[in-house]
């Protein structure tokens, strides 16, 4: 896959099958999406294309993480910020400069709320009128649903906001994480006998409720490694940042520097401080049971 920022730095020649959005999450109303442009290029010969507009703060999935989900699944992403010029360019300017002299579009897939130019005037009913004229195909994808409510970024806030991992899974199609590279901690772990990760993740990311959760940690070498991760200050200890924290079951090595993602699958309890270390000691025994029982 190509990562482009920014559309001037686009200079692709082959058509193109495009599909454009947020991609907050990717989730799966968005693999919706992806996974009829994938089938385009493959039966069309032409190139796959993400076209994701910037995301702000709280975001389900960072833009390094958007990236490495779709690395070997698409051709080209685009990420396009949010620029005044984009906000004001008029919608049929938009097809015409963008959509068919930029990115070549054959296929243009979008959802059946995708609105785009100035005042958000376009919509798929608007590409579909210059479709003839411009010589591209307009795929209209309808929502994807769980349980009859529509699968959107806001309800898997909702369920994150809640701790309930296990709905965020099913709307996500994969269980939430957290990645990044491991930082020394202040080593509180090792006293307490459970040397832990330590992951300071970038404030644009949405977080879970603080509190302990089951976990899964993916290594660079490949290895799937079950755990319990802490979410919070560690108030018992008294850190100053929001930190993520886990405990990989059974392993004892040094795995500062290295790049991991961590699933969060279960929500056991809420961060609390513990009156001393034994306390809180006595407590992540239980936690770990709790984990290991779950990952059972």
């Amino acid at each position: 896959m190509q990562y482009i920022k920014g559309l001037d730095a686009f200079d692709g020649r082959n058509q193109t099958a495009v599909t454009l959005g947020k991609f907050d999450g990717l989730h799966r109303g968005h693999q919706k999406l992806l996974n009829r442009i994938i089938k385009y290029a493959q039966k069309e010969d032409c190139d796959s294309v993400v076209c994701a507009f910037d995301m702000d703060r709280d975001c389900l999935m960072t833009n390094e993480e958007r990236r490495a989900f779709l690395e070997d699944k698409v051709d080209y992403l685009i990420e396009i910020p949010f620029t005044r010029e984009m906000m004001e360019m008029e919608a049929e300017k938009f097809i015409d400069e963008i959509l068919h002299k930029k990115l070549h579009a054959s296929y243009i897939v979008v959802g059946t709320d995708f609105n785009f130019g100035h005042e958000k005037r376009g919509n798929h009913q608007m590409l579909e009128k210059y479709a003839a004229k411009y010589g591209y195909t307009v795929d209209v994808v309808e929502k994807a649903y769980y349980k009859d409510r529509e699968i959107s970024s806001t309800y898997i806030r909702e369920a994150l906001g809640k701790g309930e991992m296990e709905l965020a899974k099913d709307l996500l199609g994969y269980p939430y994480f957290v990645s990044g590279e491991v930082l020394h901690g202040r080593h509180m772990g090792g006293r307490l006998l459970f040397p832990t990760t330590n992951l300071i993740p970038t404030t644009r990311k949405l977080l879970p409720p603080n509190g302990v959760y089951v976990s899964r940690t993916h290594l660079e070498d490949g290895r799937i490694l079950g755990g319990m991760t802490n979410i919070g200050y560690k108030p018992t200890v008294g850190e100053k940042f929001r930190g993520v924290e886990t405990y990989l079951y059974d392993v004892d090595e040094d795995l500062y520097g290295a790049d991991i993602r961590v699933e969060l699958l279960h929500f056991i309890r809420p961060e609390r401080k513990f009156e001393s270390l034994d306390a809180l000691r006595e407590q992540m025994e239980k936690d770990i049971a709790c984990g290991k029982e779950f990952l059972k």
